[in-house]
C-alpha cells in the first residue's frame, strides 16, 4: 500500500512570515512559484460567485440587521434603502425588513460520473422573497421559495425544484440575561450554517437550500457564544407546498465560539454534533446509524493572511456494530493587497477517513452530516468521504468589481478498502473492484463580476481528469463542465 506524503500546516505566526516573505518576491518569482505550487496537480478555480463580492449581505438573511436606517444621517440614498428598513411605530421599535434574491444558473455536464451516466445540462430558476418583521425584542422571519427547472432531459430530483414552498419561517424572542449577555431563542424552519460549514451548512449552491425544522437558542457575550439545537432536515418534494419534516434524520448538538481580540474575525471553536439516521447507506452496507461528532476549529484574519484548521472525531453504531471515524482539514491563504491585480494566494487540504474493511462490521467512514453544497469547487462529482483532497488556487482582480480564479484539485481515497462518494453521501463508485489510491485531478477556472450592488454574474469551466481508481473501476472519461449564473439580491 503506498504512502501519500501530506504537507504541514503552518501556525499563525509562521503563516504571517510566509506571507511576508513571498510579498518579496519580484513578479518573474511570483510566476515561477505559482507554477511550482501547481505543477503537481491541473489547475483548478473556485471565486466568491455567490457573495464574494456582496459583503454586507449573508446567505441566511436573517443574521442582517438593518436597524442602523432609523438614523437617516447613515443612509446613503441607495434606492434599496427603504426596503430595508420600513417603520412601523414612532418609537423605531417595531419595522419592517424585506429583500429578494432572483438567480439562474446554467449547469451543462459532459461524461457524467465519467461517462457511467448520460450527458447532464439544465437551467435552475429560484425567487426567494423574505420579510423580517421586528416587534421589539420578537421577531417573525418568513422567506418562501418559487423554483424551477428548464432543459433538463432526466429526472427531475428534489433539489432541482421543490416548486413554491416555504423555506424559512420562524419566531424569535430575545432577551438579556445578564449584562452584556443576551439569550435568543427561535423556532419554526430555518437555514443553519455552523462554522466553516463543513458539517452543518445551507446547500446554497444547488437550486434548493437546506433548511431545517426545529429549535436553536444562542447565549452570546461580548466574546464568545454558545449555540444548542435540536432540528429535523426538511424533505424537499416536488410539488407546490409540499415539504415536509423528515421522518428518517434528526440533528442536535451544541456549538460554542470564543473571540479573541476586538474583532470576531479570530477565535476558535468547539462543538459537538449528534445525528440519527434511519437509513443511512455505505459501500459497506445500509442500516441504521448514530453518529456522535466531537471538533474543533481555529480560524483568524489578519488582513493580509488567514487561517481556518478543523479536526473532528467520530464515534457511534452503524446498523448494530460499533463505528469510529474522523478528518481533518485547514485553509490558509495570503492577500497582496498592495500588489497589481491584487492576488489571494489560498491552499486548502482535507484528509477524511473511510472504512479500511468491508468485510468487518466496524464503520470508519467519516459521515460529513449537511455539509456546502459546493465542498470543494463550485462543480465537483467528489463529497467529503473517504478522501485526501489539495487544493492550490490564486484569485486575482482586474478590476475592483471583478474576480478572477484558478487553481488545480487532486483527489486520492483515503482508505482503498472504501468507495467514493458524492456530495449528497450518494456512493459514486464502489472500492470493492481496485486497490488503487488516486482518484484524479479537477480543474476549473471561473471569474465573477459584480455589475451593480444588487447583481452578480458569474461563469466558471471545468474538466475532471480520471485516475487509476476509476480507470479501474468502470467507465472513464473525461467529466467536462460549465456553469454560468445571474445572481440579482437585495
Amino acid at each position: 500500500m503506498s504512502r501519500l506524503a501530506i504537507p504541514s500546516v503552518p501556525g499563525p505566526v509562521k503563516l504571517r512570515r510566509f506571507c511576508r516573505s513571498l510579498k518579496q518576491l519580484s513578479p518573474r518569482k511570483w510566476t515561477i512559484a505559482f507554477a511550482a505550487a501547481t505543477l503537481p496537480v491541473v489547475a483548478d478555480a473556485q471565486t466568491g460567485t455567490d457573495i464574494g463580492r456582496a459583503p454586507t449581505l449573508t446567505i441566511e438573511r436573517y443574521p442582517e440587521s438593518w436597524s442602523y436606517l432609523a438614523d437617516p444621517t447613515r443612509r446613503t440614498g441607495r434606492w434599496t434603502e427603504p426596503f430595508k428598513y420600513i417603520p412601523l411605530s414612532a418609537d423605531g421599535s417595531t419595522y419592517l425588513t424585506t429583500g429578494l434574491e432572483v438567480r439562474s444558473r446554467y449547469e451543462g455536464y459532459a461524461n457524467v460520473r465519467w461517462g457511467a451516466a448520460p450527458d447532464d445540462g439544465y437551467v435552475w430558476h429560484r425567487l426567494m422573497p423574505y420579510a423580517d418583521f421586528h416587534v421589539g425584542k420578537l421577531r417573525l422571519f418568513a422567506q418562501p421559495i418559487i423554483s424551477g427547472i428548464s432543459g433538463v432531459r432526466r429526472a427531475t430530483r428534489p433539489v432541482d425544484t421543490t416548486g413554491a414552498d416555504m423555506l424559512q419561517a420562524f419566531v424569535e424572542l430575545e432577551t438579556d440575561v445578564a449584562q452584556a449577555i443576551s439569550l435568543r431563542m427561535s423556532a419554526g424552519r430555518k437555514l443553519i450554517s455552523l462554522g466553516a460549514g463543513r458539517f452543518i451548512d445551507t446547500r446554497y449552491g444547488p437550486n434548493i437550500p437546506q433548511a431545517f425544522d426545529g429549535f436553536d437558542m444562542s447565549l452570546t457575550g461580548k466574546a464568545w457564544q454558545v449555540k444548542a439545537l435540536y432540528s429535523r432536515p426538511v424533505d424537499n418534494r416536488l410539488d407546490d407546498f409540499d415539504d415536509r419534516t423528515s421522518s428518517q434524520k434528526s440533528l442536535w448538538g451544541v456549538y460554542a465560539t470564543q473571540w479573541l481580540g476586538k474583532t470576531q474575525t479570530n477565535g476558535f471553536d468547539v462543538y459537538y454534533l449528534g445525528l440519527r439516521d434511519r437509513n443511512a447507506v455505505y459501500d459497506q452496507g445500509a442500516g441504521r446509524e448514530r453518529v456522535h461528532t466531537i471538533g474543533t476549529r481555529i480560524f483568524g484574519d489578519t488582513g493580509s493572511s488567514y487561517w481556518n484548521l478543523e479536526g473532528a472525531v467520530q464515534h457511534g453504531m452503524f446498523a448494530g456494530h460499533r463505528r469510529a471515524a474522523w478528518g481533518i482539514g485547514a485553509e490558509i491563504g495570503c492577500r497582496f493587497s498592495q500588489a497589481p491585480l491584487q492576488p489571494d494566494l489560498r491552499l486548502s487540504a482535507d484528509v477524511i477517513s473511510g472504512d479500511d474493511d468491508p468485510d468487518d462490521p466496524e464503520l470508519g467512514t467519516l459521515n460529513p452530516l449537511f455539509p456546502r453544497g459546493k465542498y470543494f469547487v463550485s462543480q465537483s462529482p467528489i463529497g467529503p468521504r473517504n478522501l485526501i483532497h489539495v487544493r492550490p488556487s490564486i484569485t486575482i482582480h482586474p478590476r475592483k468589481d471583478v474576480e478572477l480564479s484558478l487553481s488545480g484539485s487532486a483527489y486520492w481515497r483515503q482508505s482503498t478498502g472504501d468507495g467514493i462518494y458524492a456530495i449528497s453521501g450518494a456512493l459514486v463508485r464502489s472500492g470493492k473492484g481496485s486497490d488503487a489510491r488516486f482518484i484524479g485531478t479537477q480543474a476549473e477556472i471561473a471569474i465573477a463580476w459584480q455589475a451593480t450592488p444588487e447583481l452578480n454574474l458569474a461563469a466558471s469551466v471545468g474538466v475532471f481528469d480520471p485516475g487509476t481508481f476509476i480507470r479501474e473501476t468502470g467507465p472513464a472519461q473525461i467529466i467536462k463542465l460549465v456553469g454560468v449564473m445571474a445572481n440579482y439580491r437585495f
